[in-house]
């Protein structure tokens, strides 16, 4: 089953950056991520859309 969120270490690892990259781009609204208690995490399509070029 393919996951939904991605947590702000996996993104890192998956984009090839840093974590305060990933957290620039959730500031500047180009990767939408949401709490899940403590953690924050990164919807997988927002991660897609990145990459694809559209977000």
């Amino acid at each position: 089953m393919e996951k939904f969120a991605y947590s702000i270490n996996e993104t890192a690892r998956v984009l090839s950056l840093g974590r305060t990259s990933i957290y620039a781009m959730i500031a500047d609204k180009r990767l939408d991520a949401f709490k899940l208690g403590r953690r924050t995490l990164i919807r997988a399509e927002s991660i897609r859309r990145l990459v694809a070029g559209e977000g």
